[in-house]
């Protein structure tokens, strides 16, 4: 399911993630990949991610696409898109996919993840220094699964850390990587990146609270936060 080499250069330098799918790619995954393409930008754009730093991907079937490695979000044009099957066989496009390839494999094969959002998000950076587990500084580490755990640090690209995030995500669908940055994921890449924001904004929150001379900030105990977690399986629009 490769893109034929002329499609593959031609598509080469388009700056937009829309435009026609060029033949050889499935029309399910060409929407899947303008979507994957829209969230990777939107990465930089909010500040979670610098250059080419960080990683997405989703998968449709047993098809896994992915950002490739080493290429600028706003260079990816329709026929840039990266697939690979669950083994990690690359089965569409010429691109290199992304050298985080086993941590997203890693997610897909133990969980009902369709989607993955990997950043190196500053504040979350900074704070996985810091701690082995989020402090609970916020309720909204409910929307996560609970306390979000550090995973220990390992190589990038490496199934050590793809080992530790595992370990790291059990019964949470997001979590820290230590001196390294933030993997979430989701039922859509609008979860999945929202749960990256979300984390973020947390981690933010406590250097802040937890920088003031003098204080200590109070932090919800498990108690309270398995009340929201209760709560929160109503909430939103039915």
């Amino acid at each position: 399911m490769r893109v034929p080499e002329e499609d593959a250069r031609t598509a080469r330098g388009r700056t937009g993630a829309g435009g026609p799918i060029p033949p050889g790619i499935p029309a399910d995954l060409g929407g899947a990949w303008a979507e994957l393409v829209a969230t990777a930008r939107r990465t930089t754009a909010e500040g979670l991610v610098v250059g080419t730093s960080g990683n997405v991907s989703a998968r449709v079937g047993d098809v896994v696409l992915v950002t490739p490695s080493g290429v600028p979000y706003d260079r990816l044009g329709p026929g840039d898109a990266v697939g690979v099957d669950l083994d990690g066989r690359q089965v569409l496009g010429e691109l290199v996919p992304t050298s985080e390839l086993p941590m997203h494999l890693a997610v897909y094969r133990s969980t009902d993840a369709a989607a993955i959002v990997h950043t190196h998000a500053v504040h979350a950076t900074a704070v996985s220094t810091l701690v082995d587990e989020v402090p609970l500084i916020h309720y909204m580490a409910a929307a996560l699964g609970g306390p979000v755990r550090v995973a220990p640090y390992a190589l990038y690209g490496s199934e050590e850390l793809a080992a530790h995030m595992l370990a790291a995500l059990d019964g949470r669908t997001g979590c820290l990587l230590r001196n390294h940055g933030t993997l979430t994921y989701g039922t859509t890449l609008d979860q999945a990146y929202d749960r990256t924001a979300q984390l973020e904004w947390m981690c933010r929150v406590w250097l802040a609270a937890s920088a003031v001379p003098g204080r200590t900030p109070t932090l919800l105990t498990p108690q309270r936060l398995a009340e929201v977690t209760e709560k929160y399986r109503g909430y939103g629009q039915r």
